[in-house]
């Protein structure tokens, strides 16, 4: 894959499933061209090595870039590398003596369960594209996909019979999902009314655009902002809010971090923990249930 094709992969991830900022997004593409320039010859992922990292940031330090600056630059080719990793695009960037980052810690506004309910019944689903947008909604709530998982989604990983979905996660790692039953139902009803009737030319994908070809993440973006808009949601609301809102009132209602961690498709219990913040109701029902008990 060539390097700037990976970098736009890269920066669609971060705004489309991260939501990160369009100054953030600036200030990384300025930093991958800085990179660029100081290693011209490489045009392709293969090309790249872990010591790059070093190399591009004694090589900014020398050219007398501030503190902020480097500290900066440095951080979003990291970045870069462990996106790279964890699509399993490119392995072996990433040393012992290279702590892997994470992007930004800042995480998405919460949807109450009415929100929700309200984004569901934003699509018109006397349309074919508003049956579409209803399922892809219904899916990602209900089975907490990330945006590159459900662009990716074939007909081969839903499994009807026993409502569960074969996601492929990060790292081309599997993970079992249920589905439950009103989103299995728009996903049948996009599927046998809507998406079998039009041109398709990726035969594998679920979702497919208007081109015939697999949706894209800005796609999904510009569904759930829409809805979110029609439904007269107050709050910054992207694709991974969704994902973030499903986590959230799994564990409102009562589900143990490990499950919410296998769902999520978490390699490490860790990240659920900082993702799957602690809400004010489960904060006053701990309280209330210490108190009945003593």
């Amino acid at each position: 894959m060539k390097l700037v094709d990976a970098f736009e992969n890269f920066l669609q991830y971060c705004r489309f499933e991260k939501g990160l900022t369009n100054q953030t997004i600036i200030d990384y593409k300025d930093d991958f061209k800085q990179f660029l320039i100081n290693f011209p010859k490489k045009s392709n992922v293969d090309d790249l090595s872990p010591s790059d990292l070093n190399d591009f940031t004694y090589d900014q330090a020398m050219n007398g870039r501030a503190t902020n600056t480097l500290s900066r630059r440095l951080s979003t080719i990291k970045n870069f590398f462990v996106f790279l990793e964890s699509e399993g695009i490119k392995k072996g960037l990433l040393t012992e003596e290279i702590s892997k980052p994470k992007l930004e810690k800042t995480l998405p506004s919460v949807l109450s369960v009415e929100e929700v309910r309200k984004l569901l019944k934003a699509p018109d689903r006397t349309t074919d594209i508003g049956k579409r947008d209803f399922a892809i909604l219904e899916v990602m709530y209900s089975c907490g996909l990330r945006v590159s998982e459900l662009v990716n989604l074939e007909l081969k990983q839903i499994n009807e019979q026993e409502r569960i979905l074969r996601i492929l996660g990060k790292g081309k790692k599997e993970r079992i999902v249920p589905i439950r039953e009103s989103a299995l139902k728009a996903l049948r009803i996009y599927i046998y009314e809507v998406r079998n009737k039009h041109l398709v030319i990726d035969k594998n994908a679920v979702f497919i655009g208007q081109n015939g070809n697999k949706i894209t993440r800005q796609t999904v973006y510009n569904i759930v902002v829409n809805a979110a808009k029609k439904a007269e949601i107050d709050k910054p609301i992207h694709p991974h809010t969704l994902r973030h809102s499903f986590a959230t009132h799994l564990l409102d209602n009562g589900a143990s971090l490990r499950i919410v961690q296998e769902l999520l498709g978490h390699t490490n219990v860790g990240t659920t923990q900082i993702y799957t913040h602690i809400t004010p109701k489960t904060i006053v029902e701990s309280y209330d249930l210490f108190w009945n008990d003593n």
